[in-house]
């Protein structure tokens, strides 16, 4: 992907949140579809993993047009899947939300085998469909040898704790599988000898890397997991659905807390910013909308479902685009202390 001087570059971070990407999966339709942009990075967890390399192997395939139709056929090939597995939402289900499953029997099956098994022991073969879908989307040969736009996503160690970004040249099938492992749904993925589980535990989305590499000052944040619900949880599933939530946004609000403690540093003169990038930080989110939907639906692969996230990504870009787009390139959209303190 070769620089446009007149366009603006970006930087982009996706949150995780299983099917809720294809919110993101919106997003990233309206913004390719947007000739006035021009993407630098990528970053992304989990979901946003996957979002991720599928965009930026279309990028390489054929430019932005070749990303958004990789993408579709991407979350197409997601909807397949779902059709075939007996987890579904019930008719009262349909009927109730756009995507929770809460009355659907399968849906109470396997939540209530995961509270009691392993997946080793009801996964011993670690079938997940996923994978060959992601290894027939993605050219991850092509991927590795690629440079623009640059390319992270990131895992959590099992056994270190510890996060691991692979930058574009390392990046595989596995390391994108590593990324979106839920501990309770999948074994532990391996990559190089080390066991990787979901890294949404200790970065959604990481944005560190997107600082390291220099570029742009311009950060895009698609944020899957709401800051703010409308109520305080209170059945089983509630309270672990708002645990998780909190858990996988805190490493971001913490890396939000010391990029506006540095950018105020910047401005007050005690820091000079031709040694410390000073940033834009821009979000796109559907807190409202999202907030109304819990854990039940991040595993609804339905496709009438995964159609109205991405309609409301698309429709969220636009309200961003339409609003903000004279910021990029000049100061933030968004006001990080209110957001995100």
């Amino acid at each position: 992907m070769t620089q446009n001087s007149n366009r603006k570059r970006i930087k982009i971070a996706l949150q995780g949140g299983g099917s809720h990407g294809a919110f993101t999966w919106g997003v990233l339709d309206r913004l390719l579809d947007d000739p006035r942009l021009e993407i630098e990075a990528v970053v992304g967890t989990s979901a946003g993993a996957m979002n991720a390399a599928v965009l930026v192997d279309g990028l390489a395939r054929g430019g932005p047009a070749a990303a958004r139709r990789q993408l579709h056929a991407f979350w197409n090939g997601v909807a397949a899947i779902a059709a075939a597995s007996p987890l579904q939402p019930s008719p009262l289900d349909r009927a109730r939300s756009p995507g929770n499953m809460d009355f659907s029997p399968s849906w109470m099956i396997v939540n209530m085998l995961n509270k009691v098994f392993s997946p080793y022991e009801l996964n011993p073969a670690n079938l997940n469909p996923l994978q060959q879908l992601l290894e027939d989307t993605v050219d991850f040969a092509r991927l590795r040898v690629g440079k623009e736009p640059a390319l992270f996503v990131c895992a959590t160690n099992v056994l270190t704790g510890r996060l691991r970004v692979f930058e574009r040249r390392e990046i595989s099938a596995a390391s994108v599988m590593a990324s979106a492992c839920l501990p309770l749904l999948f074994q532990a993925v391996e990559v190089d000898g080390e066991h990787y589980w979901d890294g949404g535990y200790c970065g959604n989305p990481p944005i560190f890397p997107l600082i390291y590499m220099g570029g742009c000052a311009d950060v895009l944040i698609v944020q899957l997991n709401p800051i703010n619900v409308p109520a305080v949880p209170q059945d089983v599933r509630g309270i672990i659905d708002r645990i998780n939530t909190i858990s996988f946004n805190s490493s971001l609000m913490r890396e939000m807390r010391m990029i506006k403690f540095v950018t105020d540093l910047i401005d007050n003169g005690d820091l000079s910013p031709g040694h410390y990038l000073r940033l834009n930080i821009h979000t796109i989110d559907a807190e409202a909308e999202l907030a109304e939907l819990n854990a039940s639906s991040k595993l609804n692969g339905d496709k009438a479902f995964l159609q109205h996230l991405h309609a409301l990504g698309i429709a969220k870009a636009k309200e961003f685009l339409d609003a903000h787009f004279d910021a990029i390139g000049h100061r933030s959209s968004t006001d990080i202390a209110a957001k995100f303190f």
